[in-house]
């Protein structure tokens, strides 16, 4: 079935669909506004120094500041593919780095460092083993078949 079609069987049936941008998958919007451009990813001059004294170079100091006002945005951190251009073009003019800079990371240890940096600014703490136990213990195994336990 075509988009077009479901959309009309939507309208014609008055569904009220949520945006894909504020389901448990937070994407980024297809058209961002200048006004949400500054008002989300606006660089303060704190954040600024921060993301300065934690990298040494000018891609890292762009990914950085896109990863947390990423994460301040959307509550996780997208892949660098998945930044749009303009979001991180603006980042890039607010922060007076040159034209041809691009976020990028040569090594993934450096991406997860700066996530843990971010996670700290933020205030989040990141236990992955707790996170697995929570989950686990939410489920409880039936006669062969996963069934969610009411808590």
């Amino acid at each position: 079935m075509s988009l077009v079609v479901m959309l009309s069987v939507i309208r014609v049936l008055g569904w009220v669909v949520t945006s894909i941008e504020r389901t448990a998958y937070p994407r980024f919007k297809r058209l961002i506004t200048a006004h949400e451009l500054h008002l989300f990813f606006s660089p303060t001059r704190e954040e600024l120094e921060w993301a300065a004294d934690a990298t040494d170079c000018d891609e890292h100091l762009l990914a950085l500041l896109l990863m947390l006002k990423s994460y301040r945005r959307m509550g996780c951190f997208p892949a660098p593919e998945d930044v749009p251009v303009r979001v991180v073009d603006f980042v890039r003019r607010a922060v007076e780095l040159p034209e041809r800079t691009l976020p990028v990371y040569r090594a993934e240890r450096t991406a997860k460092h700066h996530r843990g940096l971010v996670r700290k600014r933020v205030g989040v703490t990141y236990d992955q083993a707790k996170a697995r136990r929570t989950s686990s213990s939410r489920f409880t195994r039936r006669r062969g078949r996963r069934t969610v336990r009411r808590i």
